[in-house]
């Protein structure tokens, strides 16, 4: 018996690739959703087949003869079954993060999953349906311009660093100043957490509860944030069980004062009251 050949992912034809291109290229109003981990952009279908049947297919159509004609709605569903059957976009549906392990069980064996506001997250569906309301997620990711650039980035530096050793003497003699004023700024950075640490320290005896110089240093916060204020006190948290007790205490307080309260009220009520009679009520003249 012979040994069984893995099989690689089908390639997508030329006309599904540049449905793909196309569809990717309109408004089809995508939202981010998190699939096996990764995040995606899920689209509507009824969206994808509207821009399929709109004006802007049809002048696409007259520049890129892959494109495959679309006269009504069937054939706008015909052109779209090009993307699941490529494994370009594929059906997806909603699931609850903390109910699903992602393994297809029902329950989980860790810490539940933390859910974001607004993000879906999804899995796919093995029947590939093609109704309006049905939700796709995107699986062709084409190649932008910036991507283009950042790749050719990369080789540059690395070609640079490479060919360090025939810099000019000058640019070498620049770089080397430049890191050395890096390692400086690195090193000042450690000494001032040291100090303010110190600093916080004998102000935690001296001057309790203590003071922070630079409170904001390592809060995720902006660069220029982290400097400020200046400096401001510890701030300590009050214990759940510190206030449960001061609420008793203040409960206690509160008891104790009716009670000494009673007294008197009960004397001042046994005393003889006056009657008052009040006033007879006048017409005044018009």
């Amino acid at each position: 018996m012979s040994a069984p050949v893995a099989q690689s992912p089908p390639t997508a034809t030329p006309e599904a690739l540049a449905v793909a291109e196309f569809l990717r290229s309109q408004d089809l109003k995508c939202r981010t959703c998190i699939l096996q981990g990764q995040r995606k952009d899920l689209f509507k279908v009824k969206r994808a087949l509207r821009a399929l049947m709109s004006e802007a297919y049809t002048k696409a159509r007259k520049k890129n003869a892959l494109l495959p004609p679309v006269v009504d709605h069937n054939s706008a569903v015909h052109v779209f079954s090009l993307l699941p059957r490529n494994l370009l976009a594929l059906r997806v549906s909603k699931i609850d993060p903390a109910a699903d392990d992602g393994h297809g069980h029902g329950h989980s064996h860790g810490k539940p999953a933390k859910r974001i506001k607004g993000l879906w997250t999804v899995k796919i569906e093995q029947q590939q349906e093609m109704r309006d309301e049905l939700y796709y997620t995107w699986f062709y990711e084409p190649r932008t311009w910036k991507q283009t650039i950042m790749a050719i980035g990369v080789i540059v530096v690395l070609l640079l660093v490479v060919m360090f050793p025939l810099w000019p003497p000058m640019l070498r003699l620049g770089v080397w100043y430049l890191s050395m004023g890096m390692l400086g700024l690195i090193g000042l950075f450690i000494l001032m957490s040291i100090f303010r640490l110190i600093l916080f320290l004998v102000t935690t005896v001296v001057l309790s509860p203590g003071i922070w110089l630079y409170p904001n240093l390592f809060e995720d916060v902006g660069f220029f944030d982290s400097f400020r204020p200046l400096w401001a006190w510890h701030k300590v948290k009050k214990s759940k069980k510190g206030g449960k007790k001061a609420a008793i205490e203040d409960k206690d307080t509160e008891i104790t004062n009716e009670k000494s309260a009673a007294p008197s009220s009960t004397q001042s009520s046994s005393a003889p009251t006056s009657t008052v009679t009040p006033p007879k009520p006048t017409v005044e003249d018009g």
